[in-house]
Protein backbone atom coordinates (compact mmCIF):
# COMPACT_ATOMS: atom_id res chain seq x y z
CA UNK A 1 0.00 0.00 0.00
CA UNK A 2 2.91 2.02 0.80
CA UNK A 3 4.46 1.78 -2.26
CA UNK A 4 1.44 2.21 -4.04
CA UNK A 5 0.82 5.75 -2.49
CA UNK A 6 4.12 6.38 -3.50
CA UNK A 7 3.99 6.14 -7.12
CA UNK A 8 0.78 7.85 -7.12
CA UNK A 9 2.38 11.02 -5.20
CA UNK A 10 5.23 10.66 -8.36
CA UNK A 11 2.56 10.01 -11.18
CA UNK A 12 0.71 13.75 -9.20
CA UNK A 13 4.01 15.43 -8.94
CA UNK A 14 4.64 14.54 -12.56
CA UNK A 15 1.44 15.94 -13.42
CA UNK A 16 1.97 19.41 -12.02
CA UNK A 17 5.17 19.85 -13.25
CA UNK A 18 3.70 19.24 -16.92
CA UNK A 19 0.80 21.78 -16.46
CA UNK A 20 3.20 24.20 -15.08
CA UNK A 21 5.60 23.38 -18.44
CA UNK A 22 2.24 23.79 -20.79
CA UNK A 23 0.95 26.59 -19.07
CA UNK A 24 4.25 28.26 -19.98
CA UNK A 25 4.36 27.43 -23.32
CA UNK A 26 0.54 28.71 -23.40
CA UNK A 27 1.06 31.97 -21.84
CA UNK A 28 4.51 32.44 -24.26
CA UNK A 29 2.84 32.18 -27.14
CA UNK A 30 0.83 34.74 -26.16
CA UNK A 31 3.39 36.87 -25.05
CA UNK A 32 6.88 35.37 -25.26
CA UNK A 33 8.59 33.51 -22.40
CA UNK A 34 10.53 36.20 -21.48
CA UNK A 35 7.32 38.67 -20.05
CA UNK A 36 5.62 36.07 -18.58
CA UNK A 37 6.36 36.15 -14.69
CA UNK A 38 6.39 32.87 -12.51
CA UNK A 39 2.88 34.40 -11.03
CA UNK A 40 0.95 34.06 -13.96
CA UNK A 41 2.23 30.38 -14.62
CA UNK A 42 1.26 29.02 -11.16
CA UNK A 43 -1.85 30.89 -11.72
CA UNK A 44 -2.49 29.53 -15.88
CA UNK A 45 -1.15 25.85 -14.12
CA UNK A 46 -3.75 26.14 -11.31
CA UNK A 47 -0.92 25.93 -8.72
CA UNK A 48 0.21 28.46 -5.99
CA UNK A 49 3.83 30.01 -6.25
CA UNK A 50 4.84 27.56 -3.52
CA UNK A 51 4.25 24.84 -5.55
CA UNK A 52 5.98 26.06 -8.89
CA UNK A 53 9.22 26.26 -6.69
CA UNK A 54 9.26 22.53 -5.72
CA UNK A 55 9.70 21.90 -9.39
CA UNK A 56 11.55 25.13 -10.90
CA UNK A 57 14.19 27.18 -9.19
CA UNK A 58 13.42 30.18 -11.32
CA UNK A 59 11.72 30.84 -14.67
CA UNK A 60 14.97 30.11 -16.31
CA UNK A 61 15.40 26.87 -15.15
CA UNK A 62 11.52 26.35 -15.97
CA UNK A 63 13.16 27.81 -19.95
CA UNK A 64 16.01 25.75 -19.90
CA UNK A 65 13.39 22.35 -19.01
CA UNK A 66 11.04 23.36 -22.11
CA UNK A 67 14.16 23.82 -24.62
CA UNK A 68 15.37 20.01 -23.63
CA UNK A 69 12.07 18.97 -24.13
CA UNK A 70 11.70 20.71 -27.38
CA UNK A 71 14.51 19.06 -28.48
CA UNK A 72 14.10 15.58 -27.86
CA UNK A 73 10.78 15.02 -29.73
CA UNK A 74 12.95 16.17 -32.79
CA UNK A 75 15.59 14.00 -31.91
CA UNK A 76 13.85 11.01 -30.92
CA UNK A 77 11.89 11.33 -34.25
CA UNK A 78 15.18 11.74 -36.62
CA UNK A 79 16.31 8.45 -34.73
CA UNK A 80 13.56 6.50 -34.96
CA UNK A 81 13.97 7.65 -38.67
CA UNK A 82 17.60 6.34 -38.99
CA UNK A 83 16.70 2.53 -38.12
CA UNK A 84 14.64 2.87 -40.93
CA UNK A 85 16.68 1.57 -44.08
CA UNK A 86 14.51 2.83 -46.71
CA UNK A 87 15.64 6.91 -45.34
CA UNK A 88 18.82 6.38 -46.68
CA UNK A 89 17.57 5.11 -50.38
CA UNK A 90 16.31 8.69 -50.35
CA UNK A 91 17.22 10.78 -47.41
CA UNK A 92 16.04 14.14 -48.84
CA UNK A 93 12.24 12.88 -48.79
CA UNK A 94 12.21 11.59 -45.63
CA UNK A 95 14.02 14.21 -44.07
CA UNK A 96 11.41 16.89 -45.16
CA UNK A 97 8.62 14.83 -43.89
CA UNK A 98 10.37 14.23 -40.75
CA UNK A 99 10.87 17.51 -40.00
CA UNK A 100 7.34 18.26 -41.22
CA UNK A 101 5.73 16.01 -39.06
CA UNK A 102 7.79 16.85 -36.18
CA UNK A 103 6.59 20.34 -35.75
CA UNK A 104 3.33 19.45 -36.47
CA UNK A 105 2.87 17.46 -33.66
CA UNK A 106 4.77 19.69 -31.21
CA UNK A 107 3.82 23.26 -32.41
CA UNK A 108 3.94 24.93 -29.74
CA UNK A 109 7.56 23.53 -28.45
CA UNK A 110 8.91 24.40 -31.52
CA UNK A 111 7.12 27.81 -31.95
CA UNK A 112 8.92 28.25 -28.23
CA UNK A 113 12.19 27.31 -29.65
CA UNK A 114 11.17 29.67 -33.41
CA UNK A 115 10.91 32.59 -30.63
CA UNK A 116 12.77 32.85 -27.94
CA UNK A 117 16.11 31.90 -29.97
CA UNK A 118 16.02 35.37 -31.07
CA UNK A 119 14.18 37.19 -28.25
CA UNK A 120 14.31 34.87 -25.08
CA UNK A 121 16.53 35.58 -22.00
CA UNK A 122 20.32 35.07 -22.17
CA UNK A 123 20.37 31.79 -20.74
CA UNK A 124 17.36 30.69 -22.63
CA UNK A 125 19.03 31.21 -26.02
CA UNK A 126 22.14 30.08 -25.24
CA UNK A 127 20.27 26.47 -24.35
CA UNK A 128 18.66 26.77 -27.94
CA UNK A 129 22.23 27.56 -29.37
CA UNK A 130 23.72 24.75 -27.62
CA UNK A 131 20.48 21.81 -28.54
CA UNK A 132 21.17 22.95 -32.09
CA UNK A 133 25.01 22.55 -31.86
CA UNK A 134 24.65 18.84 -30.91
CA UNK A 135 21.94 18.44 -33.50
CA UNK A 136 24.56 19.63 -35.83
CA UNK A 137 26.78 17.37 -34.26
CA UNK A 138 24.61 14.17 -34.52
CA UNK A 139 23.49 15.07 -37.76
CA UNK A 140 26.85 15.00 -38.97
CA UNK A 141 27.71 11.42 -38.26
CA UNK A 142 24.25 10.70 -40.25
CA UNK A 143 25.45 12.86 -43.56
CA UNK A 144 29.24 11.19 -42.96
CA UNK A 145 27.81 8.03 -44.51
CA UNK A 146 26.37 9.24 -47.56
CA UNK A 147 27.74 8.97 -50.77
CA UNK A 148 30.76 11.84 -52.38
CA UNK A 149 31.20 12.86 -48.33
CA UNK A 150 33.42 9.99 -46.62
CA UNK A 151 36.83 11.39 -47.58
CA UNK A 152 35.58 14.70 -46.21
CA UNK A 153 37.28 16.50 -43.23
CA UNK A 154 35.05 16.42 -40.28
CA UNK A 155 35.24 20.22 -40.06
CA UNK A 156 33.54 20.11 -43.80
CA UNK A 157 31.10 17.38 -43.06
CA UNK A 158 30.18 19.57 -39.87
CA UNK A 159 30.15 22.43 -41.96
CA UNK A 160 27.41 21.01 -44.10
CA UNK A 161 25.34 19.75 -41.66
CA UNK A 162 25.28 23.36 -40.04
CA UNK A 163 23.44 24.38 -43.51
CA UNK A 164 21.19 21.37 -43.10
CA UNK A 165 20.53 22.57 -40.05
CA UNK A 166 19.59 26.25 -40.87
CA UNK A 167 17.49 25.43 -43.78
CA UNK A 168 15.49 22.22 -41.32
CA UNK A 169 15.20 25.73 -38.66
CA UNK A 170 13.73 28.07 -41.36
CA UNK A 171 11.10 25.50 -42.65
CA UNK A 172 10.19 24.58 -38.90
CA UNK A 173 9.31 28.43 -38.50
CA UNK A 174 7.05 28.53 -42.02
CA UNK A 175 5.29 25.08 -40.60
CA UNK A 176 4.23 27.14 -37.12
CA UNK A 177 3.37 29.93 -38.88
CA UNK A 178 1.13 27.41 -41.24
CA UNK A 179 -2.68 27.76 -40.33
CA UNK A 180 -4.11 24.16 -39.50
CA UNK A 181 -5.71 21.60 -42.35
CA UNK A 182 -3.68 23.21 -45.07
CA UNK A 183 -2.17 20.27 -46.70
CA UNK A 184 -1.43 22.52 -50.41
CA UNK A 185 0.22 24.68 -47.38
CA UNK A 186 2.28 21.73 -45.98
CA UNK A 187 2.88 20.38 -49.73
CA UNK A 188 4.69 23.73 -50.61
CA UNK A 189 6.84 23.50 -47.53
CA UNK A 190 8.16 20.30 -48.22
CA UNK A 191 8.49 20.79 -51.27
CA UNK A 192 10.56 23.85 -51.06
CA UNK A 193 12.59 21.79 -48.02
CA UNK A 194 13.51 18.82 -50.39
CA UNK A 195 14.49 21.97 -53.54
CA UNK A 196 16.55 23.35 -50.94
CA UNK A 197 18.54 20.14 -49.55
CA UNK A 198 19.02 18.85 -53.19
CA UNK A 199 20.41 22.45 -54.24
CA UNK A 200 23.18 21.47 -51.08
CA UNK A 201 23.28 18.04 -52.11
CA UNK A 202 24.85 19.05 -55.83
CA UNK A 203 27.77 20.50 -54.04
CA UNK A 204 28.82 17.29 -52.28
CA UNK A 205 30.49 15.58 -55.64
CA UNK A 206 32.68 19.18 -56.45
CA UNK A 207 33.44 19.60 -53.60
CA UNK A 208 37.28 19.69 -52.71
CA UNK A 209 37.68 18.98 -48.82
Amino acid sequence: MTELAGDSRQAQKERTRQAIMDAALDLGQQHGFAQVSLRQVARHAGVVPTAFYRHFESMDELGLALVEQSFSTLRHMVRQAQRDPKVFENIIDAAAEVLVESVKGSKAHFAFVSRERVSGSPVVRRAIRHELDLFVSELAVVLARLPNIETWSTEDVHMVSRLFVRNMVTNAEEVVEMSNNRPDLEEQIKDGARRQMRLIVLGFEKWQS
